[in-house]
């Protein structure tokens, strides 16, 4: 196991580095900050005393070096706009987007779980019928119509949910959250449920598939034939192997629900890092661009070594396989 995490490290620094260039030379392709940062009245002068003062007279290469000398040090660059660290105007943000995305996965396993084990068990039942239906519906309904579509209901016809912002929080572990109060809590439900759409259909899918596959494997009709009960079949036998590919597909998706919770959080004007990234593109601030991309590429990469880590837990086989190579 060891040695198989000190490999998978490496392939992480390697796979940070790639995107670090890439991610880097592909913003400073996009327009020039300058432009909309300084005011069209201004003269040459003013211009390149802004170019000077940026940083963006370098030549590009140079700019990488000087990027990434700061990133090793912790300093992912200065805001254009707000003239403060890229990274602590990132973090501040986080735990919005973080408990967002937490919340939306947490729905997702709680109604996808049961309903597309109850799919799996019953496939002909009229009730998992429509569960399959509505699952085909939250896979192709786009999610600024459904947050749009939630706000006109629960908010401005019913009444019982605010449309827009994060709410009242409570400090834990020094840090602001919105689940720790029930102005908060009323606020994210609208967002993590739309957010949750998606995850919800494809955990329903993901377990149904399982469960109808563990069902003719050869252990569980041995079980039957023991005379255990059909509860300790599907729950003992059937749950905890159709566990293994829904915690993969749950821990890889939790990554880009962070970092696809860009639209949900536009619409519901939650303030998390997706909203910053937005106001960051308008007007070109490259390094807030650049500092968000990374720190989603760590997600990424962290969430996949973590997935890993679990899967092999789960699957003694994979234990053997680390063990052999």
């Amino acid at each position: 196991m060891t040695v198989y995490l000190v490999r998978r490290l490496i392939q992480a620094l390697f796979v940070v580095l790639a995107m670090s260039v890439i991610v880097f030379v592909g913003v400073f392709a996009i327009g020039d900050p300058v432009e909309i940062l300084i005011s069209p009245d201004a003269d040459q002068i003013e211009r390149e005393r802004a170019v000077q003062a940026l940083g963006l007279d370098l030549p590009l290469w140079h700019q990488y070096l000087v990027f990434l000398g700061n990133a090793l040090q912790g300093d992912l660059g200065r805001s254009f706009v707000f003239n403060e660290p890229a990274l602590k105007l990132i973090l501040q943000r986080m735990p919005a987007t973080l408990e967002l995305a937490f919340g939306a996965m947490f729905l997702s396993i709680l109604i996808g779980l049961p309903l597309g084990l109850y799919a799996g068990l019953r496939p002909n039942a009229p009730a998992s019928k429509a569960i399959m239906a509505g699952s085909i519906l939250g896979f192709s309904l786009p999610t600024f119509w459904v947050g749009l579509m939630l706000i006109m209901v629960f908010a401005v016809q019913l009444g019982w949910l605010p449309s827009t912002g994060r709410g009242d929080t409570g400090a834990l572990f020094g840090l602001q959250w919105s689940f720790l109060t029930v102005d908060g809590l009323a606020h994210m439900a609208m967002p993590a449920l739309n957010l949750a759409l998606f995850k919800i259909s494809l955990v329903i899918r993901l377990t149904r598939a399982g469960v109808r596959e563990t069902m003719l494997m050869d252990y569980v009709k041995f079980a039957r034939a023991k005379g255990l009960s059909p509860a300790r079949v599907t729950f003992v036998h059937v749950f905890k192997n159709i566990l293994i590919p829904v915690v993969t597909v749950v821990g890889l998706e939790l990554g880009s629900t962070i970092a696809f919770s860009v639209v949900t959080e536009s619409v519901f004007a939650w303030p998390g890092m997706g909203k910053l990234i937005i106001d960051s593109i308008n007007v070109l601030d490259r390094p807030v661009i650049v500092a968000y991309l990374m720190i989603i590429v760590l997600m990424f990469i962290t969430i996949n070594l973590i997935v890993d880590l679990t899967y092999s837990m789960l699957d003694p086989r994979v234990r053997l396989e680390t063990k052999g190579t």
